[in-house]
């Protein structure tokens, strides 16, 4: 396990925190609070407190946007200018009636196309999908999934990494950027053969090409190289890790969201970091998030 000093950014308790994104035209942070519906936002130089926006429903992930966010909420994709009612782009094909399949992780490639998975309503059954959104409309990708998540692009755009989170394995798609289509995906990343614990959670690539998973109910981040092998594990002082992004003036600062769901009143005293963001000094600088453009 790599000894690098985990610092405490703010002690949350979120519930699912997920989804942090770094815009460097803003220097600011962006996260969510999955099943409490909020989305924060922070700015490092001044210091203080993160806002706090409400959004009225479960928010899966958010993206950049040139004049605000873009935002998979659980019934639907909308987009949120800093100044100006929600505009409502895509609905959710699996919601209905709130009991469907909410949206989850999601990322845009650097064409600013939006890709979003979805998760299976008792996390159990594969049927959820990947979707992209190809100007407001939402086309599947890839389907028979349970958790829709790890999604990331490497840095000349020619692969695409995504996990169905319980099969505990990395999967690394041909990706071509002009047309947004897929390859025939390959598993990447096996935890069971590098007995690592947990699950695939949210993910970021650095600018070496490295991919950084969080390990939901392992406790750690751990870094795989190119050739997805095993290169750092960095433990996390509580167990649900859930997704990471690079950020700050040198994109040299790794955030982590966490959770305290699936943690009983006993897990919660001996965890009570649980739901905080948290961030590590990274070895090498990150990538500039892309922007949507739908």
């Amino acid at each position: 396990m790599s000894k690098v000093r985990i610092e405490v950014v703010h002690d949350l308790s979120m519930s699912l925190g997920e989804s942090p994104v770094w815009s460097v035209a803003r220097r600011t942070l962006y996260w969510v609070d999955i099943n409490r519906g909020a989305i924060y936002a922070w700015r490092p130089q001044d210091g203080g407190a993160p806002t706090r926006t409400e959004l009225g429903e479960q928010v899966g992930c958010i993206a950049l946007e040139d004049t605000g966010l873009v935002a998979a909420a659980a019934s639907g994709i909308l987009r949120l200018p800093e100044n100006g009612e929600a505009e409502r782009l895509a609905d959710n094909p699996e919601w209905q009636k709130g009991r469907g399949n909410r949206f989850n992780d999601g990322r845009c490639d650097s064409a600013g196309r939006l890709w979003v998975g979805t998760i299976d309503a008792d996390e159990t059954s594969p049927t959820a999908a990947l979707y992209r959104l190809d100007e407001e409309e939402l086309t599947p990708c890839l389907t028979d999934i349970a958790i829709s998540n790890g999604l990331a692009f490497s840095p000349d755009g020619r692969w695409l990494y995504h996990t169905d989170s319980l099969s505990r394995r990395i999967l690394r798609y041909p990706f071509d950027l002009a047309s947004g289509t897929l390859g025939e995906g390959r598993t990447w990343v096996d935890l069971d053969a590098l007995e690592l614990p947990g699950v695939p959670d949210g993910a970021a690539v650095d600018s070496e090409g490295c991919y950084w998973s969080a390990l939901y109910d392992g406790g750690r981040i751990v870094r795989f190289s190119p050739d997805g092998d095993l290169m750092a594990e960095y433990e996390v002082p509580c167990p649900h890790p859930t997704m990471v992004a690079f950020g700050g003036a040198d994109l040299r600062t790794l955030y982590i969201t966490t959770a305290t769901q699936h943690l009983d009143a006993e897990g919660k005293r001996r965890w009570p970091l649980a739901g905080s963001l948290f961030s590590l000094p990274a070895p090498v600088a990150g990538l500039r998030e892309s922007v949507c453009r739908a």
